[in-house]
């Protein structure tokens, strides 16, 4: 080998990693790793429970809290997207805004929460069999680390056309942690 050689090797490879650095070579983008993928809702209750959630566009209103703690809040549903999607709009125009988008992906219903932490963690409807209780589990993520906090699991008790009560799990550290509940009244 020539005394050449090493010096050759070593340009190639931090011409390759100066060349990375330089967003140069396309990583595909970082998915943090998942729990096991929860059973997805069949099809016919995906579909019915889409519709449901069609039937909550409007304005409410009522209280948000973590255990004995609460507050005065707002949310809005609309349906959009030529009725392929459901806007939720939780505290419109404050702080800490925050938005769900619901929509059928074949035969399951996600939703994608666009959270006031920064991520936005997807989840699927899990099977059950009562059409007013909607549970959704941790699918995927976007915009976080596996030990990020992030809202991990959401329930929704329909309680009649104008009242809805969603609790919705946050986990930090791989681990479930706080629970805020809502408990909204239809407005208009």
């Amino acid at each position: 080998m020539s005394r050449c050689a090493p010096a050759a090797i070593v340009l190639a490879v931090s011409g390759l990693a100066a060349a990375l650095a330089a967003g140069c070579a396309h990583a595909p983008p970082y998915v943090p790793p998942v729990s096991p993928e929860p059973a997805a809702a069949d099809a016919a209750r995906s579909a019915a429970a889409f519709k449901t959630l069609t039937g909550l566009a409007g304005a409410w209103e009522g209280d948000m809290g973590e255990g004995e703690s609460k507050m005065k809040a707002t949310v809005d549903y609309r349906v959009t997207s030529g009725g392929s999607a459901v806007e939720e709009v939780l505290g419109r125009g404050g702080p800490y805004e925050m938005v769900t988008m619901y929509h059928l992906d074949g035969g399951r219903l996600l939703l994608t929460h666009y959270c006031a932490a920064g991520n936005q963690p997807t989840m699927v409807l899990v099977p059950g069999d009562s059409p007013s209780d909607l549970q959704f589990e941790f699918l995927r993520g976007t915009n976080m680390a596996p030990t990020d906090g992030h809202m991990h699991q959401a329930r929704f008790e329909l309680l009649g056309g104008d009242r809805v009560k969603a609790t919705w799990t946050y986990w930090t550290q791989g681990k479930p942690g706080e629970a805020a509940t809502f408990d909204f009244r239809r407005v208009k």
